[in-house]
Parts: structure tokens; sequence; C-alpha cells
């Protein structure tokens, strides 16, 4: 998840500085321009993100609601009564932990 932010806070960042004229606009940039303009989802987020068939829109609420429950849980540092398991990258991985 730490990546996938890291990626969208960069990629915004660049996007922002060239739109502004701070930095030439390039491939990406476009790309990500084109996108964002249309509410699809960037192919370089999904690269770091999980499978989803969302608009852009639904997607990034979804995303952090997925981030507001590992922040959550790493804060309390127990094992909640109740998983959204369905917002786990891996949810195979959680099952066989906590078998």
């Amino acid at each position: 998840m730490n990546v996938l932010l890291q990626e969208i806070r960069t990629s915004l960042n660049d996007l922002d500085a060239g739109l502004r004229g701070a930095l030439n606009i390039t491939d990406a940039m476009e790309t990500l321009a084109q996108k964002l303009s249309l509410n699809l989802i960037p192919p370089f987020w999904e690269k770091y993100a999980y499978a989803s068939k969302k608009p852009l829109l639904d997607w990034f609420q979804d995303m952090r609601e997925r981030q507001e429950q590992l922040v959550n849980w790493s804060e309390a540092l127990e094992t909640p009564a109740v998983v959204w398991i369905s917002a786990l990258f891996n949810p195979m991985s959680y099952l066989t932990a906590i078998m």
C-alpha cells in the first residue's frame, strides 16, 4: 500500500509541476492527465494496486477505505474482531497467518 500511495503522490506532484511549467511534460504525465480526465485508473498505478474494474473515483474511495483499515489496525496493534477480508491485497496470507 505504501508503494502505491508513494507512486500516486509522486506522479500527481510531477503532473502538477508539468502543468505549471516547472517540468517538461513527459509521456507518463500525458497518460496520467488523459486517464484522470476519462475517470480511468492510470496503468502505472494499477501495477502497484489490487485488481479492480471500478472507475477511478470509486477505486480511489475504495483505496482510501483499505488504507484506513490498515492504519486503524496498525494503531491498535492487535488482531481486530472484524476484518474487511476483501480489502487485503492477499487475503489468503492473512487467513494462513491467523490459523
